[in-house]
């Protein structure tokens, strides 16, 4: 039968999508060393610039052609939008407001994909979806809450993280129609390298801001382009084409709680109760939106025995 091959499917989705949030999870602390030494174009540059160069080799060695005509229109919006302008403008939306207001502002991201993805993809809003979304984005507004106080948030920096947030729902919703065209590999690909060509103006910066940057930052750049960036977004783009792109939007809500935890480990930020107890409500939520609702057993009746005449009795 068809279910063990739907389920295995399911189970390489699901991991894929796990890879994806711990990586991006992981690009919040490189940034935050990367960016002090690298302006936001500059640093958006340089990692899709590692990135695209990472995945042209896989791409020649495992000899993936150009991707369909069909997939073109959805790799060029999402390399501008997601690749490009959302980097761009997250880097710099962070350098103007403090870590937990920028987390408030782009986590409606996937509140935007849910509803991009209802009405111009068709998808499904099942009511754990929309429950398990509520129940992060409580979360993500609580790890913010508990983050904000150090520094201040400038309009600029709130707008700034509002347009990297609907550049990121708009690029994810114009991503998923391309990945039935196209490979994941494919769609990554090319969506990098007209993200990196959107991103050109930004090269004279990036040269000269490479030769005074101590190679701690320069690390961190390449680690973003060829892991959050090459890798990551590969994984998003297989697990983004076997699931709705509400789904997968949802289950990034575990990237705060990810932060948070990184964050702890790697830079001693120990974070306090408030900021732990957001951190669960956003796993908490993941879990619920991706979960499945119990099937309840349809009880067949009986059928009925028929009736059958008494036989004739000989002896009347």
């Amino acid at each position: 039968m068809s279910t063990v091959p739907a389920r295995r499917t399911e189970l390489l989705a699901a991991g894929a999508a796990a890879v994806t949030v711990v990586l991006w999870a992981s690009a919040f602390v490189s940034i935050r060393s990367a960016g002090e030494a690298y302006s936001p174009g500059a640093l958006a540059l340089g990692r899709l610039l590692s990135g695209a160069l990472a995945l042209a080799v896989i791409c020649l060695i495992r000899r993936e052609g150009l991707p369909p005509r069909g997939a073109w229109r959805g790799i060029a919006i999402s390399g501008v939008l997601w690749f490009g302008f959302y980097m761009v403008a997250l880097n710099w939306g962070e350098q103007q407001v403090d870590a937990g207001t920028a987390a408030l502002v782009v986590n409606i991201g996937p509140v935007l994909i849910a509803l991009l993805g209802a009405r111009l993809l068709g998808d499904a809003m099942p009511p754990r979806l929309l429950a398990g979304m509520a129940v992060s984005f409580a979360g993500a507004v609580t790890v913010g809450l508990s983050m904000s106080g150090e520094g201040g948030a400038s309009v600029l920096g709130v707008v700034l993280c509002l347009l990297a947030a609907v550049a990121y729902a708009g690029g994810v919703v114009a991503q998923k129609p391309a990945l039935g065209a196209a490979s994941p590999l494919q769609v990554t690909t090319f969506g990098c390298l007209v993200g990196a060509v959107a991103c050109l103006p930004f090269a004279g910066q990036l040269v000269q801001e490479a030769a005074g940057a101590p190679a701690s930052a320069t690390l961190n750049m390449i680690y973003l382009g060829i892991f959050p960036t090459a890798l990551a977004f590969t994984t998003w783009a297989y697990a983004l084409a076997r699931t709705t792109a509400s789904r997968m939007g949802a289950t990034t809500y575990a990237v705060p709680a990810l932060v948070v935890l990184m964050s702890w480990l790697a830079l001693g930020e120990v974070p306090g109760p408030l900021t732990l107890a957001g951190g669960a409500l956003c796993l908490a939520g993941v879990a619920v939106s991706r979960s499945r609702a119990l099937a309840v057993p349809r009880t067949t009746p009986a059928p009925e025995t028929p009736v059958v005449p008494d036989a004739p009795d000989p002896a009347r």
